[in-house]
């Protein structure tokens, strides 16, 4: 377990290092057997240290080693309980991709380069604004995440997962650089054709 709390704070420090969460913004998650590596309440991602790392029971929430996780666990581990196929969640509020979650008219579509369809998914859900922590985010974003891998939360960040832990900062990155590349082009960027996501999975992802 050592070695994986390591790996959880090498990634949580990547994070930070890429610009995706700042300070207490954000918190990460990954699945270890039937429990789960939590960032602490209040811990600030970008320099998470070993003592603010949750050991939380998938099932039940609980901690087993008496460190409080995020406010957002819930979310966290309900994903965990609901995707098998989902081992890391990251919360993150990256600058360029909170802008636009706080803009009152958005983009639907964010597939301005070929790595968001692959990567990120044809869809980012969009959920509305809840007060972060609150039981009503918890439920709207466990089941937007039932069929998304990416989503905007409105008026306060996003939220991924993966396979493993890089696989979810994979894709933060690449829709933070996709909504940087919209909100450079003000409103004039192309997007892919459905013909043309369908020929990028096809070569890409084998689909």
């Amino acid at each position: 377990m050592q070695e994986k709390i390591k790996q959880f704070l090498a990634a949580a420090h990547k994070v930070g290092a890429m610009g995706l969460t700042r300070c207490s913004s954000g918190n990460l998650s990954w699945r270890i057997g039937n429990e789960a590596l939590v960032s602490a309440t209040g811990s600030w991602v970008p320099e998470l240290r070993e003592d603010q790392v949750a050991l939380c029971d998938i099932a039940t929430g609980r901690s087993l080693n008496g460190v409080r996780p995020s406010m957002e666990s819930s979310f966290h581990l309900a994903i965990l309980r609901e995707r098998q196929d989902v081992n890391a969640v990251l919360h993150c509020q990256s600058p360029a991709a909170t802008t636009i979650a706080c803009m009152k008219e958005r983009p639907t579509n964010f597939n301005v380069t070929a790595e968001l369809p692959c990567h990120c998914g044809k869809e980012i859900a969009q959920i509305p604004y809840y007060r972060p922590g609150s039981p009503e985010l918890a439920r709207a974003v466990a089941q937007a995440m039932r069929i998304h891998d990416s989503a905007l939360l409105l008026k306060h960040g996003q939220v991924f997962v993966g396979k493993d832990l890089n696989s979810a900062i994979e894709k933060a990155a690449f829709l933070e650089m996709a909504c940087d590349i919209i909100l450079r082009a003000q409103g004039q960027h192309m997007v892919f054709t459905a013909d043309e996501v369908a020929d990028i999975e096809h070569v890409f992802l084998g689909k």
